[in-house]
């Protein structure tokens, strides 16, 4: 057990008991077993009642089975047997990949967090697993694309290996055939740097590309800080090897008695427009056309318009990021006044085309709040913060157990639903005590 990592407001308990006890934490401890009459709110778990950060619905609301249930009826038939919560199937498209289950792994940049080590060993977790992997923004500009000695190459994390290339490379070793996929984020500063340039014409990413398994992801923002770009806090003399690629304030953590060596480095949060999104999407799909096109959103008031202007321009997916979303760093007003709340954002969606790819991510750890989303129509939903506790807990497995704990909360939740995929969800299984029925789009 590592233990490094905190999350304040956050299950960390529960996800680090998680990753290391797998699926056996779906349900509350055996010590109490045939001593203990178990009911609503009497497990150890987080309420569901009290929706944290302004009111998020989808922790208030209810998974709700039908009693007339068709669909079991249909895989009876099939199967000739009465079906069971094993016989869900959560193989899912994402985004153009093939993935193990509707689950894959949040960005994570060039932050602290990440490049401690955790954003390789979520890499090669992820890569076993069969599930996608976003790898964040900045990396190359502060990291470097192969290490130490690549270009751009500037913070000391670059020699715990967590380069771009690194990454890539520890994904890779790990991926079963034909599945998962790897999503590289562009910011302005990659862009300076030309990163999509330099993975699409990399030796290394040539199995990925020629198998269908390469993306990139387009951050137009995130939930914890919707409006800004990327936020780290470098020493003073990191600070400086990366001012001519980043925006820095020496003055923040400046408290009066002297030189602070603390500095604050920000990405810039991009100028964007429909016209400027179309443009830029369109721009992608003809420079890298083996590639599939991601584009990932802040929870906007607008977020239905854009959702619908980037799928109307070739995006492959749309990947909403509820307020809930977590981050390396954020300005505290952000993190708790600041953007929609992810069944806000879902509502306002409403469940997309079948030929549109929507992925949910915010403060996503356990499978009933996973089943919500994608009844309230997201393909699949992204672990961050979970992902990287899970890491944090054991850098070999972690992530493994969360995810399979995961799992078979799904499939148990989807088959008590009466169906046998996630594709079958929708709307009306789920319920909002407030509006008295089923959570649906106005």
């Amino acid at each position: 057990m590592s233990g490094v990592l905190s999350a304040p407001g956050f299950p960390e308990a529960a996800i680090r008991s998680r990753a290391r006890e797998g699926a056996a934490r779906a349900f509350p401890s055996t010590d109490g077993y045939g001593l203990t009459l178990f009911g609503a709110g009497g497990t150890g778990g987080e309420p569901r009642t009290a929706a944290p950060r302004g009111g998020d619905a989808l922790d208030a609301m209810r998974l709700v089975p039908p009693v007339f249930v068709p669909q079991r009826l249909e895989k009876l038939t099939d199967l000739a047997r009465e079906p069971l919560y094993g016989d869900v199937e959560l193989a899912t498209d994402i985004g153009g990949f093939r993935s193990s289950l509707p689950v894959y792994v949040s960005a994570f940049g060039s932050t602290q967090v990440a490049s401690s080590g955790l954003g390789l060993a979520a890499s090669r977790q992820a890569g076993r697993l069969g599930i996608p992997l976003v790898i964040g923004e900045n990396v190359v500009p502060t990291n470097g694309f192969a290490g130490a000695s690549g270009s751009g190459s500037a913070d000391a994390s670059a020699d715990t290996g967590d380069s771009m290339l690194a990454r890539l490379r520890a994904y890779e070793q790990e991926l079963p055939d034909d599945m998962g996929g790897l999503a590289f984020q562009q910011s302005t500063e990659d862009a300076d740097a030309e990163v999509w340039n330099q993975i699409y014409s990399a030796p290394a990413a040539k199995a990925l590309l020629e198998s269908g398994r390469l993306a990139f992801e387009l951050k137009v923002g995130q939930g914890a800080k919707p409006g800004l770009g990327g936020m780290t806090v470098l020493k003073r003399s990191v600070a400086a090897q990366l001012a001519d690629r980043y925006s820095t304030d020496e003055s923040v953590f400046a408290d009066g008695q002297g030189e602070d060596d603390r500095v604050l480095r920000s990405s810039s949060p991009g100028t964007f427009t429909a016209e400027i999104l179309r443009q830029q999407i369109r721009f992608m799909r003809n420079n890298y056309p083996r590639a599939r096109i991601w584009v990932k959103l802040p929870p906007g008031r607008d977020i239905h318009e854009a959702a619908v202007v980037a799928w109307a321009s070739g995006a492959d997916s749309v990947t909403v990021d509820g307020a809930e979303g977590g981050s390396g760093w954020a300005p505290s007003s952000f993190l708790d006044q600041v953007g929609l709340p992810l069944g806000e954002c879902l509502r306002r969606l409403g469940p997309p085309s079948r030929s549109n790819c929507l992925l949910a991510s915010g403060r996503m750890w356990e499978g009933a709040r996973a089943a919500k989303a994608l009844a309230l129509g997201a393909r699949a939903v992204g672990l961050g913060r979970a992902a990287l506790l899970a890491a944090d807990e054991d850098p070999q497995d972690g992530i493994a157990r969360l995810v399979a704990c995961l799992a078979f909360e799904l499939r148990l939740l989807i088959s008590a639903l009466g169906k046998y995929t996630p594709a079958a969800l929708d709307p009306e299984d789920v319920w909002l005590p407030e509006t008295a029925g089923p959570y649906l789009h106005p």
